[in-house]
């Protein structure tokens, strides 16, 4: 016969019986349960601002002219058009697609764009013929968007396939009609409003900061942004919970053309010209931001906030390099590595979010 087990009761039995009436000892000190934490999400904004706040140290230390109001506005008129750009690319990842023609929908857009202004004046438009310019760039992008969109849904095609179809039609089309060559010669308030500011605050970033408000609120408050993460998570399950999935797939595309639209807008009064190509290399950086921000390449979870911080991240990162001076292709191979480190820390993430594996 073997040593009797702990009563019930007393410490070790695991059940709770009633104990002796006295003084608890007093347990240990209770720390911060990572795991635990990560599984509520609250971890991904927590990881995130560390990071955050490692690169900006690192950087001032290593570059006095770093930590200096000169710097962060210089940042923040360099963001918006990758931040947009990266909220065009953020739902159709979450529906569990992807979008490549991001950055040629937004030169097709901002082709559009200038098309009308030098129709209708060129360097003497005036604001009416500014404000029609931006009605035809948006449904210009809502257009290509959409037809994406209705192949996606009602043929059946893979969203890579389709929107790799789309880029290098568009990029086709775009060099034939442009012959290679910019397109410039814009009233001059355009470039007002690519390098203005309102209350020291460059006016793209408030409309990158607008931008990021209403896709927010679309996936966080919006029936269709509970759709988008419901297709994400199982397009079949949601189609027989009586969700039109051909509908949410045509919108979400749709709604990802207007956003690069915006995006074509704002580099056309940036850099005051439009050229086939602009923004090319942020393809795959929009597609790093929306991992580091913790979206699921397979789709059905992400977060608008998450992914702006990653984006403030990267941005950070590239202004510090830049004032090291350090080589372009450096920067590129680093882009690449920290794809790596994103997607390894990701893995670690999820198994800690699992929890423990009670058969290990």
């Amino acid at each position: 016969m073997g040593p009797a087990g702990p009563r019930s009761g007393e410490p070790g039995s695991g059940e709770p019986g009633l104990s002796e009436p006295g003084p608890s000892p007093p347990g240990p000190a209770r720390g911060i349960d990572l795991a635990a934490l990560l599984r509520t999400g609250r971890g991904e904004y927590l990881g995130l601002g560390l990071l955050l706040v490692a690169v900006l140290l690192l950087f001032g230390w290593t570059t006095p002219r770093f930590l200096s109001l000169a710097t962060f506005q210089s940042m923040a008129f360099q963001m918006p058009e990758l931040g947009i750009l990266t909220l065009a690319m953020l739902i159709p990842i979450l529906s569990g697609g992807l979008n490549l023609a991001v950055t040629f929908s937004a030169n097709i857009c901002g082709l559009t764009a200038a098309w009308i202004l030098q129709t209708l004046g060129g360097p003497d438009a005036g604001v009416a013929a500014f404000t029609l310019a931006v009605a035809g760039a948006l449904a210009a992008g809502a257009f290509i968007g959409w037809a994406m969109g209705i192949i996606v849904a009602y043929v059946g095609a893979h969203p890579i396939l389709v929107s790799l179809s789309f880029m290098i039609f568009l990029r086709g089309v775009g060099e034939f009609l442009t012959r290679g060559g910019d397109i410039s010669g814009f009233p001059a308030f355009v470039g007002e409003i690519g390098h203005g500011t309102v209350l020291g605050i460059p006016l793209p970033f408030l409309i990158f900061a607008g931008c990021a408000v209403w896709w927010h609120v679309l996936l966080g408050r919006a029936p269709l942004g509970f759709s988008i993460y419901m297709v994400g998570s199982n397009i079949e399950a949601t189609r027989y919970s009586g969700v039109d999935t051909r509908r949410v797939l045509t919108l979400i595309y749709t709604l990802s053309g207007l956003m690069c639209a915006i995006a074509g807008l704002v580099m056309l009064t940036r850099f005051n010209s439009v050229r086939v190509g602009h923004g090319e290399a942020y393809l795959l950086i929009t597609v790093l931001a929306c991992f580091l921000g913790g979206v699921d390449p397979f789709g059905g979870f992400g977060r608008t906030a998450s992914v702006v911080l990653a984006l403030v991240i990267l941005q950070v990162i590239s202004s510090g390099l830049n004032l090291l001076g350090a080589n372009q292709h450096l920067a590129t191979a680093l882009w690449g590595s920290f794809l790596v480190v994103v997607m390894v820390a990701r893995f670690v993430v999820l198994r800690l979010r699992a929890g423990p594996n009670p058969g290990a």
